[in-house]
C-alpha cells in the first residue's frame, strides 16, 4: 500500500529529478489585479523557493487563476508538470531531496505541519471573509481588482461568481456567520500562537528558516502592505514585534524587489 500511494504522489507531483533551469511560476498581475488572500499564497510560494535557492521566471498572467490545474494561483510549471498551491508546491521540491526542514526531528516536524495547518485554517479563511464578505473591502478593493482585466459586464459577473464560491467555503467551515470583530479575534489568536512559537528565536524552528517561515512571511507582510480602507489588521499584526521582525528579517535577507501593492 506504502509503495501504491508514493506512486500516486509520484504521478501527480512530477518526477523527482533535480531542480530544472525553466521553472515557470504563474499568478496575476500585482498591482492592479491580485486580491488579498491570492498574493498571501503567492508571496509564501515565492518566499518559499527563495529561501530554498530555487529559481524560477515570475510570470505574470490576467487569466492565471483559469490556467492553475486547482483553480487557484500561484502554480508552477516544472517540465511537463502545472503544481499549484503552497503546500503541493512544498512536496514536490522535498521529493526531489531539496528540503529546507531536513534538519529537524520528527516531533518538530509534526510540531511544524500543525501551525501550517493552523496559518493555512485561520489567516486564509480571515483573509477570504475580509477581502469577500467585507462590504467595505469588497467594494472598495476586492470587486475592482478581481474584475479589472474584464470587460464590463464580466467586471461585474465574475467577481459576484467569485464571491459566492468564497461565500460557500466559509459556509461550509463555520465561518460565514462570523462577524469582523470575530474575524479579528481568530486573527489575534493565532498571531500570539505564533508569536509564542517564535520567541526569540531568528527563525520559528531555530537558525535556519522551514516553510513555515515563508507561508507567516506570506500571510503577514501582505496583511501588513495591502492596500486596505483603513489600518486596523496592520495595528493588530504590529502588537506582536517579534513576528513583526520576522517579516523585516525574511524581507531583507531573501527580497530586494518587493513593492507594496
Amino acid at each position: 500500500m506504502a509503495s501504491l500511494v508514493g506512486e500516486v504522489m509520484h504521478l501527480n507531483i512530477g518526477p523527482t529529478e533535480k531542480w530544472p533551469s525553466d521553472v515557470a511560476f504563474f499568478q496575476p498581475y500585482q498591482v492592479e489585479q491580485v486580491t488579498l488572500p491570492d498574493y498571501s499564497n503567492c508571496l509564501a510560494v515565492r518566499t518559499f523557493l527563495n529561501m530554498s535557492g530555487l529559481k524560477f521566471d515570475l510570470q505574470l498572467k490576467t487569466n492565471a487563476e483559469e490556467m492553475s490545474p486547482s483553480g487557484r494561483v500561484p502554480f508552477l510549471k516544472i517540465g511537463a508538470f502545472l503544481i499549484a498551491e503552497f503546500d503541493t508546491i512544498v512536496a514536490n521540491v522535498n521529493m526531489r531531496g531539496l528540503s529546507i526542514s531536513a534538519h529537524l526531528d520528527e516531533t518538530e516536524r509534526s510540531e511544524m505541519t500543525a501551525y501550517i495547518t493552523m496559518v493555512h485554517t485561520v489567516l486564509y479563511n480571515a483573509e477570504l471573509y475580509l477581502s469577500w464578505i467585507d462590504k467595505d473591502i469588497f467594494s472598495s478593493t476586492t470587486r475592482p481588482r478581481y474584475g479589472s482585466v474584464h470587460p464590463w459586464p464580466l467586471s461585474w459577473v465574475l467577481p459576484w461568481k467569485r464571491q459566492m464560491e468564497v461565500k460557500a467555503r466559509l459556509n461550509a467551515c463555520g465561518w460565514i456567520n462570523k462577524t469582523e470583530e470575530n474575524v479579528h479575534d481568530e486573527i489575534r489568536a493565532c498571531l500570539q500562537a505564533l508569536s509564542d512559537r517564535l520567541d526569540t528565536n531568528i527563525y520559528f524552528f531555530g537558525e535556519k528558516p522551514t516553510e513555515l517561515d515563508a507561508l507567516v512571511f506570506g500571510h503577514l507582510y501582505n496583511l501588513i502592505t495591502f492596500q486596505l480602507p483603513d489600518s486596523r489588521l496592520t495595528d493588530i499584526i504590529k502588537k506582536y514585534k517579534n513576528l513583526a521582525d520576522l517579516c523585516t528579517r525574511i524581507e531583507g535577507k531573501y527580497y530586494r524587489d518587493i513593492k507594496e501593492n
